[in-house]
């Protein structure tokens, strides 16, 4: 049995985890990031995954990291990061150097990509999406059992498609009514704030906007809120309206929903499947099942592993 160490990258903290090739984590060490810097970030990462390579033993196949922004699979340069502020950082090669293992870089989201198709819910598909519904949204394709990375190594930021572009909301890429804007986590809670002058005596205004969360939403609508329910419906028909395109887009077999907001599992599903159906046309309605992601919070570092294990992204196909 192979063993790698796959290293889930974050805007606030980095998780390695020692990952056998059937996909199972043995053990996780997680360390907090104070500071963005590069050079900050290294040393947390050599850290971390130098407890993790102590874990494991000698036979470690390599190391696999999934980072936030435009990474070059080839070198592992992070050719753009907002999140870390990052232009043209040789994070492949500074880690190589550092930790003297082959070291495989990419982007986090298809990392996790990778991790819930090989692992998760999208075992034994061939064309497979993975949304992670968070503070933004995330994602990644699978087409005919290999990992779309596009062109220039952007394929999969669905975030950043327009649903709205007169009406929404201002997304943080600068566009109007993107998708992320509208479904993510923090869609449903500007959904909530949206239709707060209907609801003057709402419990959910009890919060202040820092304050207010989409679990909190979410779980005040399941327990019949009218205010929650009114912003669930709203945020549902939004990402029921990405789902669709998404369809038209790339015709997966199955969507898997991840992320937090995703926990609220089939009252989720409950509210878009008959949405996604009435708005999908020139594919044949029913045909992409829309399920919940299985391996949550560790896809990434699942994902980053399996990365290894192929060789890197550009050999991610069985």
């Amino acid at each position: 049995m192979q063993t790698a160490i796959g290293v889930d990258l974050g805007g606030s903290h980095v998780t390695a985890g020692v990952v056998t090739d059937d996909g199972s984590i043995k053990v996780q060490h997680e360390l907090d990031l104070t500071d963005l810097a590069f050079d900050k970030v290294v040393d947390a990462v050599v850290t971390v995954v130098g407890q993790a390579l102590a874990d494991a033993g000698k036979d470690v196949a390599g190391i696999g990291l999934g980072s936030p922004g435009n990474v070059e699979p080839q070198t592992g340069a992070v050719l753009y990061s907002p999140n870390f502020g990052w232009k043209d950082a040789p994070l492949g090669a500074t880690l190589k150097k550092r930790l003297g293992r082959d070291v495989f870089v990419g982007n986090d989201a298809r990392c996790a990509t990778l991790g819930e198709y090989t692992f998760g819910i999208g075992k034994g598909t061939q064309d497979f999406a993975l949304l992670t519904l968070g503070t933004g949204i995330g994602g990644g394709f699978i087409a005919g059992g290999r990992l779309v990375i596009g062109h220039k190594f952007g394929a999969g930021e669905v975030g950043h498609h327009q649903i709205r572009p007169e009406s929404g909301f201002v997304c943080g890429c600068g566009k109007i009514g993107c998708f992320e804007a509208q479904a993510s986590g923090t869609g449903l809670i500007r959904h909530a704030f949206a239709l707060a002058p209907s609801f003057p005596r709402s419990v959910l205004l009890d919060a202040s906007r820092g304050k207010l969360s989409s679990k909190k939403i979410r779980k005040a609508a399941q327990a019949g809120d009218g205010h929650a329910l009114a912003a669930w419906k709203n945020y549902s028909i939004d990402l029921a309206t990405g789902l669709s395109n998404i369809i038209s887009f790339v015709n997966p077999e199955m969507i898997a929903l991840g992320g937090g907001v995703a926990s609220a599992g089939q009252f989720m599903l409950d509210a878009v499947k008959d949405r996604v159906d009435a708005l999908t046309t020139m594919v044949p309605k029913g045909t992409t099942t829309i399920g919940i992601a299985k391996l949550g919070n560790d896809a990434g570092q699942v994902g980053a592993a399996t990365m290894v294990f192929r060789g890197g992204l550009k050999t991610s196909a069985p």
